[in-house]
């Protein structure tokens, strides 16, 4: 019977929660809360009559409503960020992270053998004997190697951070 009642209307249970005073966004979690209470004490019900159950799904609902309500006065707010982006942040956002993308793509597309020296100097922060040792070269090649990709990335910077342009 539980069950032809809430085939029957599947949006009551969320409707009697906001009339209870539950947010929209939280009263489809109310209304599930409210049925698996519901179904877990099932056998409580004293008579399988649609109008005892529609009062018994209520009180079950009402008292979820309240449980719920004192969990989010119990549980601290959240804080919003101080920076809500307005619509400058989100252009500046947006170019940074096309400069970003096009710098990544622009190292992406060095030759490994540039590549590898300049990500090892730069990411992992070892000097250029640590990095000759670990590519069985000279410190001088590393450094070399490392100046080039360094005057590569600048003419990419200088021609819009690709190399295709």
């Amino acid at each position: 019977m539980l069950q032809e009642l809430i085939t029957a209307d599947p949006h009551r249970l969320r409707r009697r929660t906001m009339s209870l005073g539950v947010h929209f966004s939280d009263a489809d979690d109310v209304a599930q809360n409210t049925l698996l209470r519901a179904w877990r004490s099932i056998e409580q019900l004293e008579s399988p009559d649609p109008g005892q159950m529609c009062s018994w799904l209520d009180v079950i609902a009402r008292n979820a409503a309240t449980d719920f309500s004192r969990h989010m006065m119990r549980r601290p707010a959240d804080e919003l960020d101080e920076d809500i982006p307005d619509s400058s942040n989100v252009a500046d956002e947006a170019l940074t992270r096309q400069l970003l993308d096009g710098a990544l793509q622009a190292i992406q597309s060095l030759p490994t053998g540039l590549r590898d020296p300049l990500l090892l100097s730069v990411v992992d922060g070892l000097s250029a004997s640590e990095i000759a040792e670990k590519l069985n070269t000279s410190p001088a090649a590393i450094r070399q190697r490392i100046t080039r990709a360094r005057k590569s990335l600048s003419a990419c910077k200088h021609s819009g951070m690709s190399e295709d342009a």
